[in-house]
């Protein structure tokens, strides 16, 4: 049995059964008149698009997880029931008992419902014990009265068991960072070719024709041989010729790192605030805080 302390460790758990996790619990739905957690809508279908109602009479809450007795078949057949209308009517309610084998107190009973069920259920949104069909009914501080059922105690209800004070909350923003991953950076080595110029001197051989005159110094060459006759020299002409290589020579070093930068960024929330009006014979100017 869920009790009312546990219904905000309930909405948000993931229901699981005997043949594993069904999906995540989106509502509690309160017994109207006992203000009872009866039955909880669970998310299933693909993305968790489709709501079926599972009771509480026999589920228990360890942890993150509710622990129904029903298969995933089982309830994922449930019958459908509109969740945004926020409450289910008798009717509704007697079919979903009759479903699951449960008599209207939530014992298992193997017959169905046996009679109608003994009042209506509505959702509990704000998680805070009271359904919201009963938060609806308003005096001219939009509080709930509560004050004429028996059993019930609301923090602003005024009555034998509370003082004659009424609190009134506000909602404040709590702003904070979380770090994420905004981005990558890498460092990638490629080869890339260019051209590159020199200018490098090169020197060749040329062949000259010299002639010089016979003189005592050379007559002994001169008449070396014989007198008429053929002959060739022959000499071999040398030339320089550029010769390119290439030869590879670390230049840098290049690593990637990080710093941080601080900006001013503007966020902004809705929040609520409770305003308190009294009706009577008071200072106008203390009509409302």
């Amino acid at each position: 049995m869920i009790t009312e302390q546990q219904i905000s460790n309930v909405i948000g758990s993931t229901a699981v059964g005997p043949d594993g996790k069904h999906g995540s619990v989106g509502e509690v739905f309160l017994d109207d008149e006992t203000g009872r957690p009866e039955w909880a809508t669970v998310r299933t279908g693909l993305f968790g698009t489709k709501e079926a109602f599972v009771p509480l009479a026999e589920a228990t809450v360890e942890g993150n997880e509710l622990r129904v007795p029903y298969d995933k078949a089982k309830v994922k057949g449930a019958p459908h029931v509109d969740v945004s209308a926020g409450h289910l009517s008798p009717e509704e309610e007697s079919e979903l008992y009759r479903y699951y084998g449960l008599g209207t107190s939530g014992t298992t009973t193997g017959q169905g419902v046996a009679g109608t069920t003994t009042g209506t259920t509505g959702r509990d949104s704000d998680r805070d014990g009271i359904p919201d069909s009963l938060e609806g009914r308003t005096g001219t501080t939009g509080r709930q009265d509560l004050s004429g059922q028996t059993g019930t105690v609301g923090r602003d209800t005024s009555g034998p068991t509370t003082d004659n004070a009424m609190t009134r909350s506000e909602e404040h923003l709590n702003v904070g960072v979380q770090r994420v991953e905004a981005g990558k950076a890498r460092l990638r080595k490629y080869v890339v070719t260019e051209t590159e110029s020199a200018t490098v001197p090169v020197s060749r051989e040329e062949v000259r024709v010299e002639r010089e005159p016979i003189t005592d110094a050379n007559i002994g060459n001169a008449l070396d041989g014989p007198a008429i006759s053929e002959e060739e020299h022959e000499v071999t002409l040398h030339a320089e010729r550029p010769v390119v290589s290439t030869e590879a020579t670390p230049v840098e070093r290049v690593r990637l790192d990080t710093q941080t930068v601080t900006e001013q960024e503007t966020v902004s929330g809705e929040i609520r605030k409770e305003q308190i009006e009294v009706d009577g014979d008071v200072d106008p100017t203390t009509r409302r805080r």
